[in-house]
């Protein structure tokens, strides 16, 4: 029998829009070598001893209430499963995704799990997304309601905001170099290459978008966040809750503890370095009244000429809504200021759609409006108090506008519509387009749109209410190039590097079987000579060893050796020895 198992992966996450289909990743546990079992392990054994004591109380009972394991990489769909309880689920991802699908993923209750699991040299802290920040750091937390609505609160904002397009080349910059530095096969000029590219793009940016202060109250609360009392606050952002080094680092004296306020979104970051100061929030309700005053200076809650600068200034695809209920979706250009002071005329650039309460408008997608799009705003001099869209069959009699004749329009601002009447687009009783043949469009001697141009669609409005980023519908409007999918590639791995896999599988075994006594023995010390000789400096794996024998066979003479051992290690090597000392702190505890 034949089956179609892309069909059958697709048809697992019906439930997801299907743009947004593209990000999810089958997770192919089978992927994960018996190295980065371990290097989960260490991280996870490392941050429940630390965290115990440091983070948010429901951080713990999260791990367990989300299924989490510290002995084992988490199965997401498993994690999933336990999320619902709670009224989330996971879905696996591959690396970055885009901010704007990341945020409408959440938004819709969905937390994104990269599937990818870090190297051992990036153990203490990650350039890229893995499965240790987002399952361990993001997912327990969930569990408490009030962090959860937050977030999900958050997610409805944020995936309003509007990008720009130096954000979406930072984006690009910090996602090449994050997959260049995780990537074990990158040579030092790659790296130095793609640091000066993101140094470079950073640099260059000009203004500070809606998206970028959205990101920087999403790190300073979700990912870096901390909370209670300013002298001893507790960890609840995952960024520290999956990060060994910069969990213990927070808690000294070198990082400043900052009172949380929405001045935090005028504080930026640096992603590969590790922060100075920090925001603590005395409770997680604080977060949500941060969140709504920085709501209140967005363009999708303002609308007007503020907003429409915004989108202008950005040159990237956002939607303007009209108090008629129309959206207008494309890169806007102009906002044309009429003589009454009021917004005149709209202008887009390149493909645009018209919707209707998020769902594009037949005939009105960007295949027919490939080279733009532009409207008149507000309202007609004969009417200067009524909205055209709320115009009666009647007043649109007493205007002249009919289907089939020729009518004239002028408005407040200035500018004069003329033409031949086509057709009139009414929804819930509003009339939201009128078709046009033949039409001049004209402001004070400037040509808005030209006869020859073809069709005029005007849509119908006297007021912006609302600005915000992407299109409408963004389903029918297609790919735009803030929600390009990208897929991490895999590690290829030596015939040594193989036999390194083998050997960690080995102690693995032994644990999980409850080798003891002589056999135990006999076993790791013959793996420890051999794997030695190959991989002299493998502090993780004389680790592991060492956690076997102390448990299980603490007084035999070559339990003593690994620590002697070890403790060789640490000293030779500046970079381990903390790594060394801190895993040989808790060693001897097995689960």
């Amino acid at each position: 029998m034949h089956i179609d198992f892309y069909k059958l992966f697709r048809s697992k996450y019906d439930f997801l829009p299907i743009h947004l289909r593209k990000y999810v990743v089958e997770q192919d546990y089978e992927k994960y070598t018996p190295v980065d079992q371990a290097v989960w392990r260490y991280i996870l054994r490392q941050l429940r001893s630390f965290l115990s004591v440091n983070a948010h109380e429901a951080y713990l009972e999260g791990l367990k209430k989300t299924g989490i394991d510290v002995e084992m990489i988490p199965v997401i769909e498993d994690v999933s499963e336990h999320l619902k309880k709670f009224g989330w689920r996971a879905l696996p991802v591959s690396g970055f995704i885009p901010p704007a699908a990341f945020m409408e993923l959440q938004s819709l209750g969905i937390l994104p799990i990269a599937s990818d699991m870090r190297s051992m040299e990036h153990l203490l802290y990650t350039p890229a997304p893995d499965i240790v920040h987002e399952a361990a750091g993001h997912a327990p937390m969930l569990i408490h309601p009030e962090f959860s609505e937050y977030l999900r609160r958050y997610a409805m904002i944020a995936k309003k905001a509007i990008i720009s397009r130096e954000d979406l080349d930072v984006y690009e910059a910090i996602r090449s170099l994050s997959d260049i530095k995780e990537n074990p096969s990158s040579t030092p000029e790659q790296i130095r290459a793609a640091e000066a590219r993101l140094a470079n793009v950073s640099q260059s940016v000009t203004h500070i978008s809606e998206a970028a202060l959205l990101a920087r109250m999403n790190w300073w609360t979700a990912e870096y966040g901390l909370i209670g009392d300013l002298r001893q606050p507790k960890i609840f952002g995952a960024g520290l809750l999956s990060s060994i080094a910069e969990s213990k680092s927070c808690m000294t004296d070198k990082v400043k503890k900052i009172a949380l306020s929405i001045d935090c979104i005028n504080k930026g970051y640096d992603i590969t370095e590790q922060q100075p100061q920090l925001y603590v929030t005395p409770d997680f309700k604080t977060l949500v009244g941060v969140l709504d005053e920085l709501a209140g200076q967005m363009a999708f809650f303002k609308g007007g000429t503020e907003g429409l600068n915004k989108a202008i200034k950005a040159r990237s695809v956002n939607t303007a809504e009209l108090n008629s209920g129309i959206q207008v979706s494309g890169q806007i250009t102009e906002a044309l200021i009429g003589t009454d002071g009021q917004i005149a005329y709209l202008s887009l650039h390149g493909p645009s759609q018209l919707s209707f309460h998020d769902q594009e408008l037949p005939r009105h997608g960007k295949k027919y409006h490939s080279e733009g799009f532009g409207t008149p705003l507000g309202f007609l001099k004969s009417h200067p108090d009524k909205c055209l869209s709320t115009f009666t069959h009647q007043d649109w009699t007493n205007e002249g506008i009919e289907i089939g004749k020729v009518a004239r329009l002028e408005f407040t601002s200035g500018v004069v519509v003329s033409g031949t009447i086509q057709n009139r687009l009414t929804r819930e009783g509003k009339t939201l387009i009128i078709t046009w043949v033949n039409a001049l469009v004209e402001y004070q001697g400037r040509v808005l749109f030209a006869p020859e141009w073809g069709f005029f669609d005007m849509a119908v409005g006297s007021a912006v209410s609302s600005v915000f980023g992407g299109p409408a519908d963004r389903q029918a409007y297609g790919e735009t190039v803030d929600f390009i999918a990208r897929r991490v590639s895999q590690p290829e791995y030596t015939d040594l590097e193989m036999v390194r896999h083998s050997n960690f599988q080995l102690l693995r075994s032994a644990r999980e079987m409850l080798l003891s006594g002589s056999a135990l023995k006999k076993e790791l010390e013959a793996a420890v000579i051999a794997h030695k000789k190959f991989f002299p400096e493998d502090w993780l794996f004389l680790l592991e060893a060492y956690e076997l024998m102390l448990a299980r066979l603490p007084y035999y003479q070559f339990t003593g050796q690994l620590e002697k051992d070890l403790r060789e290690l640490a000293n030779k090597n500046e970079k381990f020895k903390e790594l060394i000392e801190a895993g040989m702190t808790i060693a001897g505890v097995l689960e």
